[in-house]
């Protein structure tokens, strides 16, 4: 798969920045930096894009304003994708008003397009689109395995990263930390990494972004310290 990621800041450059270290064999990434001061509306696209971007199946947009926004659609074309992931770590950013006109003007392409906000909350039920749902088989709401030493961690490993690279820090972190202890440690540790979203609070949700990317991490350290607990069945 060739999936294109533009980038217009640190947020962006993070989170390409991981998934080129991690991608699955067979994967082509390629990054395009936007310029970091767009205008609040774009009139020609061409005034800010290259004459030709690399072909890709998946467009993956990281912009920080609702200029880059904008230029999806035109990028989208440019590289002839097939599906385009434009998450939203602030709404500032790609407004969900600004996300729908996008996501129209994309689907009267035959173009499938996913908003995550934020970008951890991604899973494969969010597309039918192949190309969206072989980047979420790898990058998205996280997923790990937990092995106890008694009433202690011993091990974490990631199944699948959050984009940023989050999880793998709170894997690291999390190796000897108490049982009971282990859900906040999570979260504390996703914290620290630091995570980039927003802590504006969202009206969708009622709480912040930022919170919102660390309950992703805690609900799976959970759910794996269950897994890890629950009595094996004859023959597995």
């Amino acid at each position: 798969m060739r999936v294109l990621i533009v980038v217009q800041g640190h947020y962006g450059e993070r989170i390409a920045e991981n998934i080129k270290a991690h991608r699955p064999a067979g994967w082509e990434v390629f990054v395009h930096a936007l310029p970091p001061g767009l205008p609040g509306i774009i009139d020609d696209a061409d005034e800010f894009l290259p004459e030709e971007l690399p072909a890709a199946d998946l467009l993956v947009s990281l912009g920080e304003s609702p200029g880059a926004a904008q230029l999806i659609p035109d990028i989208a074309e440019k590289s002839e994708a097939k599906a385009v992931i434009a998450p939203a770590d602030d709404r500032t950013w790609l407004p969900p008003g600004l996300a729908r006109q996008i996501e129209r003007k994309l689907e009267s392409k035959a173009v499938d397009m996913v908003y995550p906000v934020p970008f951890c909350t991604l899973t494969e039920k969010d597309s039918r689109n192949t190309y969206i749902r072989q980047f979420a088989r790898h990058f998205g709401r996280p997923e790990v395995k937990v092995e106890f030493d008694q009433d202690h961690i011993s091990r974490v490993t990631v199944v699948k990263e959050a984009p940023c690279g989050s999880t793998s820090y709170v894997a690291d972190g999390m190796a000897g930390v108490w049982e009971r202890d282990a859900v906040e440690k999570a979260g504390l540790l996703h914290h620290q990494y630091p995570c980039l979203a927003t802590m504006v609070m969202d009206q969708e949700f009622g709480d912040t972004l930022m919170h919102r990317g660390g309950l992703m991490v805690k609900l799976e350290v959970e759910k794996a310290m269950k897994d890890a607990r629950a009595p094996k069945q004859e023959g597995s």
